[in-house]
Parts: C-alpha cells; structure tokens; sequence
C-alpha cells in the first residue's frame, strides 16, 4: 500500500541510479529506543540507502555487530551541526541530496540537521516542520516501535507490517569477550539468571524499579543457582546492598552486556534498557512492569513474558513461577 507523503516544509530529491543513496540516521537518545528502530534502520538499508548513524557515546558500542558506521554525536547544538557538515563533506560528489531521518523529535535535532546542510525527515513535533524537507504528522499506536516504522514508511513511500520482534546482533569479538568473561567468573557451562533491578536515569523517584528483587536474590542463592547482575556506573553498590549473593560483571559496553544476556538462562528486568537488550538477543526474558510503566514501551521479542497488574506490582510468586529452572 503506498503511503501518501505529508509534505509540510518541501520535498526530498530522489537519488538516481548513479548516485548513492545516503541517509544518516539520528538514533535516539535511550538504549530502549534505539533497539525498538532497528527493524527500521534495516528496512532503510535493505531499500537501498548507506546508513551512517548518530547518537550517544553508547550506541557504537551497541551497534558494533550491526556493520553500520556509528558516530558520537558531538555536544551543543552547533558543534553537532558542524559534524553533520563534516559527515556531509565525506560523503563525496556522487551523494547527491542527502537527507538525515530524525528518529528524535526533537527541534535541536532538527535544527543541528539542517546546520550541517542535510534535508531533514521527521515527524512535525516540537515546532520544527520549517526546518525539515519532509515533516510527517504522527498518528497515534499501539507500540512506541510502529512510529519509527512509519516514519520510514512515509519516507519510502510504501507499507509493511512491523516485525513482532527485535533482533540485536552482538559482533563476534562482543561474544567472545562475554564469554571469557563467564569464564573468569566461573559461570561458564553453568545455568545462570541474570537480573537487572535498576531503571533508567529518567525514573529519578525509583518507580520503575521491583521492590520483589532482593527477595529473589535470596531464594535463588538458598536453591543453588547462579545470578549475575551488570551494574552501570555507580549502581555497583546499590546492585551489592540488592543482590549480594551475584556475581558482578562491570566495566561492560552494551554489546557484550547484550552477549552475557544472550548466554543466561532467564532474564529479569525491570522497564528499562537492558530488557530491551536481551528481548533482541532472544533471552528468555521476565519483564517486570509497575503501575508507572507504559505497556507501549515493552520489550519485543519471541521468548519475552510481559508481566504488569492493573494496580501495584507483579507478585515475587508470579515472577519465579516464570524461571524456566
């Protein structure tokens, strides 16, 4: 089904058969996101289009296994416009009207854009359709995913149905590292569940987070099983006052925390990043949401179980009856 563009501020130059198709990609700003639009950058690129992304210090890292150029987008909104022109310089001659797809929403992402001489593509929020070649209305889904997906759809100018599930590929030497790392550890060859009891640095008040984790800490160590936690930086002491019976893994980039959760028996997490992450990499995953989480946020993925009650938390009986041990 063709989708009918919105063109609010102009039109985007089709490439020619000569040239390159080159679109830079401004990732979002949260793990969680940038692993619901993957089956988005893979759709563009399969259309055609050489993907050159932009996002946070992280996403090199996450994206490793991806084989898709990765940069870190550069601090204030002019230095990033002047980056954008320098990844516009690079692209040579023969990319002729490039355009940059806004995953963001934002106007400074638009703004830093349109600085660095790209035709921007996004959604009309925030006050920016005028810097924008091609500004599309956004209707409202069921799934935070389905709008980056039709974001593209609009920009390609035809439909498809977004896949049921993510899927993140860890790169070879993320696997590799990962598993030397459940080597030292002694967790090699052994069934292990890794827990993920903390929330995003946008829950300031900690209402994402499951009070049932200590508690779950406690009766897997008294069963003899194995548990892990990846505490971020400054969550080590939180993750040993929470969980002190695991085995701390620190000091990760998201790629090979992404690996170590692909190697666990069962996931369980809160609503936040890291359930995104093993959602993708085909973890038996246990996510655990509360009654201030959104549902159109869950992760996605073949061997996820989504557990919320219409008010309080998920019961500590309901989480365990889930662990596939």
């Amino acid at each position: 089904m063709a989708i009918p563009p919105t063109n609010l501020a102009g039109s985007i130059p089709r490439p020619t058969d000569r040239e390159r198709r080159v679109l830079a990609v401004r990732l979002c700003n949260w793990v969680g996101e940038v692993v619901l639009a993957l089956p988005t950058l893979r759709r563009l690129e399969a259309a055609g289009y050489e993907l050159t992304l932009v996002g946070k210090g992280w996403a090199p890292g996450l994206l490793a296994g991806s084989g898709w150029p990765v940069t870190v987008r550069a601090k204030g909104i002019r230095a990033a416009g002047r980056q954008l022109a320098a990844l516009r310089r690079e692209q040579g001659p023969a990319a002729r009207a490039p355009s940059a797809f806004l995953l963001t929403k934002s106007f400074s992402s638009a703004l830093e854009a349109r600085l660095g001489g790209w035709r921007g593509v996004g959604y009309a929020r925030d006050g920016r359709s005028f810097l924008l070649a091609c500004a599309y209305p956004l209707p409202r889904f069921e799934h935070a995913a389905h709008a980056y997906w039709h974001l593209a759809s609009c920009f390609l100018g035809t439909a498809a149905p977004y896949p049921l599930v993510t899927e993140l590929r860890p790169s070879a030497d993320q696997l590799r590292r990962a598993d030397a790392i459940l080597g030292e550890q002694g967790l090699a060859g052994r069934a292990f569940v890794l827990l993920c009891p903390f929330s995003g640095a946008d829950d300031r008040e900690g209402r994402k987070l499951w009070p049932g984790f200590a508690e779950l800490g406690r009766r897997l160590a008294a069963r003899g099983i194995a548990t892990a936690v990846c505490p971020g930086p400054g969550e080590e002491s939180r993750a040993a006052a929470t969980l002190p019976a695991a085995q701390q893994l620190v000091g990760l980039d998201l790629g090979v925390y992404a690996a170590l959760l692909s190697r666990a028996a069962a996931v369980v997490a809160n609503d936040t990043g890291p359930g995104h992450l093993a959602a993708a990499v085909g973890a038996r995953l246990i996510a655990v949401f509360g009654p201030h989480s959104v549902r159109a946020w869950a992760p996605l993925g073949a061997r996820v179980t989504f557990l919320q009650e219409p008010s309080g938390w998920p019961s500590f009986e309901q989480v365990t009856a889930l662990l596939p041990l």
